[in-house]
């Protein structure tokens, strides 16, 4: 699993690189805001206010410090005692940062679309013993969520559109590749978003018996 976000370092928190210029670092830091806002039509759903909130205290205090001068001087020198001479290493180790993970080009389903697919995905929950079985479990894998999924006959592709989460993280999950998942904090969101998109009731408890599992794994 990736670092969690408050481990990233403050270029990582914004997706910069080191040697990313004052007009750089505002757009990013505008674009960070707006991501994690309340209002954000592509979060929103993903995060409870506690996290939202901790979330935006480190953007600021990455942007506050990156944006002044002296500063970022003696902060870059904390990261990278060696000074310049690792400037070249110090932006290859930079990862992805988590502003990223949502797929905020591709547009949702509106809701009120899927009222009528919605009843039916509940239908075939109630119905079908093998996903009560799974999600019966005191422990949740993605590969269970996978399963779910097929029973219902949703496509992966479909809660991508409907989640903004993007492809490649929905499928680290179903297949269970921790070492690619994202941050906790993001990634128990992604569950709950997930079950959400499959009409499964208590997407709250069964994400928490994911996350669970996940960390007796590690």
């Amino acid at each position: 699993m990736e670092k969690d976000f408050d481990q990233l370092n403050y270029y990582e928190m914004l997706d910069i690189k080191p040697e990313a210029t004052a007009l750089e670092i505002r757009g990013a830091y505008n674009a960070a805001m707006q991501m994690y806002q309340p209002d954000s039509l592509v979060s929103y759903s993903f995060f409870s206010r506690e996290e939202r909130n901790k979330i935006l205290a480190l953007l600021d205090k990455a942007y506050l410090t990156l944006i002044n001068e002296a500063q970022r001087a003696r902060y870059d020198n904390e990261i990278n005692p060696q000074g310049n001479s690792g400037a070249a290493e110090k932006g290859a180790a930079v990862k992805k940062a988590p502003v990223n993970i949502f797929d905020i080009n591709r547009q949702g389903f509106n809701p009120l679309s899927r009222k009528n697919h919605s009843a039916e995905l509940k239908e075939k929950i109630s119905q079908n013993q093998r996903i009560r079985e799974i999600l019966s479990r005191q422990e949740i894998s993605g590969a269970d969520l996978k399963e779910i999924r097929n029973e219902l006959g949703v496509t992966i592709e479909t809660i991508q559109q409907e989640t903004r989460i993007r492809l490649d993280y929905l499928n680290y999950i179903e297949e269970d590749k921790t070492e690619k998942l994202p941050a906790a904090v993001f990634l128990k969101g992604f569950i709950r978003a997930y079950l959400k998109s499959l009409c499964v009731e208590t997407a709250e408890d069964i994400s928490a018996r994911y996350m669970s599992g996940l960390t007796r794994k590690n």
